[in-house]
């Protein structure tokens, strides 16, 4: 989930809340355009109409989703503000702890699936400051809601809850206990429904994938969605450094590494670890509390932004896991 608010944004927004109305029922199992979804449900996928529009009508109208989902993107928060929210000594110490408490599931994941455990730390402490701030949305509500009432993207939510309704048979799972983000994100780990019938595994072998009763799946799930992306153990991701003023013109013109690191060097790119001349980069500028950085990012930060598109997210979860990577083994 996307969390890049400014802080005035946020508080309008908390004020919103208190001045909108309940959730309240849309009689969803009565519209033509959710009962032609319900058609090609059952004609797709073979589930009973009947059952559905019983789900329907008791779907409830998440406003505050709407109102979520529509908020204007201006305003950003610039990456000196965003690192202030994640990289905190109570997130870091939080994390070490979820990370004791979870070593044996963690280094299992990390021989299994190639992934470093505070990497698996640092995302779930990013998303959901691990498993605390799951959201409290029924997700049925909040997919119907989106697909049917928020135009700019009802496709997008649509084909969410078509898999929300394919994963809830195959895990069969009591469809009216699930909750998630306003988004229909859901568990530690805040998958969409999508992401987690391609890429949540049973990662502790009781016969089904649940991210709302244990830390196991959710560890798992997180380590196989990084090596299904590509990432490489050991490899480097990220280092900040110098550059030349003909090399800040080429500061985020691509997300996905794009040029070697040689040539980079070549641009006047300075300061760097010992990095292959031959890997792919791509260089990252970002305004921090004390004026421009410039990050030369590699393919294993690429794959940090595959579970969410942003630089200063992939950014946050690479210092966070770093800072409770040291504090975890000095402990």
């Amino acid at each position: 989930m996307n969390i890049r608010l400014t802080i005035t944004r946020l508080i309008s927004f908390s004020c919103l809340l208190m001045l909108l109305p309940a959730p309240s029922h849309a009689n969803y199992s009565q519209r033509q355009d959710v009962n032609e979804f319900i058609a090609e449900m059952q004609k797709e996928y073979g589930f009973d109409a009947k059952v559905l529009r019983n789900w329907m009508a008791d779907v409830k109208q998440q406003t505050t989703a709407l109102e979520a989902i529509a908020r204007p993107a201006e305003g950003v928060l610039s990456w000196g503000d965003y690192r202030k929210i994640f990289i905190t000594d109570t997130r870091i110490n939080q994390g070490v702890q979820f990370w004791k408490e979870n070593a044996e599931l963690l280094n299992k994941a990390e021989k299994q699936y190639g992934v470093s455990a505070e990497f698996i730390v640092a995302i779930i402490g990013v998303e959901t400051r691990y498993g605390r701030h799951a959201g409290n949305y029924p997700v049925l509500d909040a997919l119907t809601t989106l697909g049917f009432d928020y135009p700019p993207r009802a496709a997008f939510f649509r084909k969410q809850l078509k898999h929300f309704l394919l994963m809830v048979r195959e895990e069969k799972l009591n469809i009216r206990e699930l909750t998630g983000s306003y988004a229909g994100a859901m568990g530690m780990p805040q998958f969409i429904p999508s992401s987690f019938r391609s890429y949540a595994v049973d990662f502790d072998g009781d016969g089904v994938r649940d991210f709302w009763h244990s830390s196991a799946d959710p560890i798992g799930s997180v380590a196989n969605y990084f090596k299904r992306h590509g990432w490489k153990n050991g490899e480097p991701v990220v280092s900040r450094v110098a550059v030349s003023d003909q090399a800040k013109s080429l500061g985020n013109r691509e997300m996905k590494p794009h040029k070697s690191v040689a040539e980079f060097k070549k641009a006047g790119v300075t300061n760097l670890p010992q990095y292959s001349d031959k890997a792919r980069a791509t260089l990252l500028k970002l305004d921090g509390a004390e004026g421009d950085e410039y990050w030369l990012a590699l393919n294993n930060f690429y794959v940090i932004t595959r579970y969410n598109h942003s630089p200063m997210y992939a950014m946050a979860v690479y210092q966070l896991s770093q800072a409770i990577a040291e504090k975890y083994h000095t402990k």
